[in-house]
C-alpha cells in the first residue's frame, strides 16, 4: 500500500476593506513612514471594522472561498482548525463558530494557539489526520483580529499589525507531493519577551488589568528580534539540508511576514535570491497566524505543481518552525 499523503488543494484568503496607513498612525502616535519603514518595512495594513465583528467572521469568509474554489461541499469537511490568538472568546472555539458561519455540520474542529507559529503547528497537525487515514477533507485557518490587542498609543507595537485571514484545504493523495516534512520547536523561556499579561488565569480581567493595560501585546523588540533572526533562519536551512536541498532545488520560501529585516536575514542564510521569497508584509503588516497562508493566496497563481516550498515561522512563546511542502497543483488553472 503506497503512503497517503497530505496535499494542499486550494487556498482562501480575506483581507478587511479598511486600511490604516503610515500616514494615519503617525497623527495617532509620535511615528512616522520613515521610522517604520526603516525598521519592519510596513507601509499599511488592513483593520476590521464593525461592531461585533471577530477573528470568525475572517475567517468565514476564507473559508468560503476555499470552498467555492475547490467545489467542496460543507457536507463533505471532516475537520476545521483554526490557528489564532485573537480567539472571538475564550471558548467556544473560533473553529466550531466558523464552521457554523460556513453551514459546515459534520466535522469536529478545534483552536491551535502557537502564536505566529500557529499556522505551521495547525497544518502539521492536520497533516497528521490525513496521513493516518482518519479524515479526508481537513481545513486549516490562519486568522487573527490583532488589531483588537493593540494598543494604539504604543508606538512600539501598534505599527506592526493588521487583520487577516487565510486557509487551506489539506486532502490525501498517494502521489508524491504535500506536507513532506516539518520542523518544529518552542521554548517557554520567550515569553517575557513577547506576551499579552490580562485576560487569563493568572491575571483574570478586572479593573485593575484594564487601567494597567495588561489586555494588549508587550513585546521586547531587541530580544525577539534576535532570537527570530537566528531561530527562523537555522530552522530553514536544517529542513533544507534534511532533505536534500539546495538553493537551486527551493521555488520559494514563505517566511511569516513580522519584520522585512528578518525575512531578508533567513532568505540570505539560504542562500535564497529574493526573486524566490514571498514578501507581502507591506502591504498587510503582521497578522500573526494569517502571514503565511496569505502569501499562498496572494501567489497561488505563480505555484506550480511539483514546486518545492518551505514555510517559515519564529513567534510568542517563543515557538519557531519550518514546513516543507511539495506543491501539488498548478494554482493559475
Amino acid at each position: 500500500m503506497k503512503k497517503i499523503n497530505a496535499v494542499i488543494t486550494g487556498v482562501g484568503g480575506f483581507v478587511p476593506e479598511y486600511i490604516l496607513n503610515n500616514e494615519e498612525l503617525s497623527q495617532m502616535v509620535d511615528t512616522s513612514d520613515e521610522w517604520i519603514m526603516t525598521r519592519v518595512g510596513i507601509k499599511e495594513r488592513h483593520i476590521l471594522k464593525g461592531e461585533g465583528k471577530g477573528t470568525s467572521d475572517m475567517g468565514a469568509e476564507a473559508v468560503k472561498e476555499l470552498l467555492k474554489k475547490t467545489g467542496t461541499k460543507p457536507e463533505e469537511v471532516d475537520l476545521v482548525i483554526c490557528a489564532t490568538v485573537t480567539p472571538d472568546h475564550p471558548f467556544p472555539a473560533t473553529s466550531n463558530i466558523i464552521a457554523d458561519k460556513c453551514d459546515i455540520r459534520n466535522a469536529h474542529g478545534f483552536d491551535l494557539n502557537g502564536a505566529c507559529s500557529g499556522f505551521l503547528y495547525a497544518l502539521d497537525t492536520a497533516t497528521r489526520f490525513i496521513e493516518s487515514g482518519n479524515k479526508k477533507k481537513v481545513i486549516v485557518v490562519g486568522a487573527d483580529k490583532m488589531s483588537s490587542i493593540v494598543d494604539y498609543t504604543d508606538r512600539t507595537t501598534c505599527v506592526l499589525f493588521g487583520d487577516a485571514a487565510a486557509a487551506v484545504m489539506l486532502e490525501p493523495s498517494e502521489e508524491d507531493y504535500g506536507v513532506k516534512d516539518s520542523i518544529l520547536h518552542s521554548d517557554g523561556f520567550g515569553r517575557k519577551y513577547l506576551h499579552m499579561k490580562g485576560g487569563g488565569s493568572v491575571n483574570p480581567a478586572s479593573h485593575q488589568t484594564i487601567d494597567d493595560k495588561m489586555h494588549y501585546i508587550f513585546q521586547d523588540g531587541k530580544h525577539v528580534f534576535k532570537h527570530a533572526v537566528s531561530n527562523m533562519a537555522d530552522v530553514s536551512v536544517e529542513i533544507m539540508e534534511r532533505n536534500n536541498m539546495k538553493a537551486k532545488d527551493l521555488a520559494w520560501l514563505v517566511p511569516h511576514q513580522a519584520n522585512l529585516r528578518i525575512i531578508d536575514a533567513t532568505a540570505k542564510r539560504m542562500e535564497l535570491d529574493p526573486s524566490k521569497v514571498m514578501i507581502n508584509i507591506s502591504k498587510y503588516g503582521n497578522t500573526t497566524a494569517a502571514t503565511i497562508p496569505l502569501c499562498l493566496w496572494e501567489w497561488e497563481k505563480q505555484l506550480k505543481k511539483g514546486d518545492n516550498i518551505i514555510l517559515a515561522a519564529f513567534g510568542a512563546g517563543f515557538t519557531w518552525g519550518s514546513v516543507y511542502v511539495k506543491w501539488a497543483y498548478d494554482g493559475d488553472k
